[in-house]
């Protein structure tokens, strides 16, 4: 039974969020996320649904075209095909657990890795 805990798992990079991958299956993948204030993950909108759990900090979770202000012990879950994006708010670190069923291919991630290098939020609306 793999376990383990943020503090055991906790790293951050200075350039762009960072993940630990607690768990991966051909059905689900669960990781950690540490965002250093105003890092995200751009809005992608990979064929699988996520939850995410704020365990501290503060940040927004894009949902469609909604954003959803999160805060510790907020459950946020996005529908699989929905747009979603995840970024932490400028004035603090934002750590989560993000729950993907099944897990995204890694051409789903394409858009991710192009917000990334642009440093934008929202790839589709060409920056933010």
């Amino acid at each position: 039974m793999p376990a383990t805990d943020f503090d055991a798992e906790r790293r951050y990079d200075d350039e762009r969020f960072s993940t630990s991958e607690v768990f991966r299956s051909d059905r689900m993948k669960v990781v950690c996320g540490y965002f250093e204030p105003g890092q995200f993950i751009p809005v992608h909108a990979p064929d699988s649904d996520v939850a995410i759990t704020v365990l501290s900090g503060s940040g927004v979770v894009r949902e469609g075209e909604t954003d959803r202000e999160v805060d510790p012990g907020d459950v946020v879950v996005v529908p699989a095909g929905t747009a979603r994006g995840v970024k932490a708010s400028e004035g603090e670190r934002l750590e989560a657990s993000l729950v993907t069923a099944p897990p995204p291919t890694d051409a789903e991630h394409d858009p991710v890795r192009a917000g990334l290098k642009r440093g934008e939020f929202d790839p589709r609306a060409g920056g933010e």
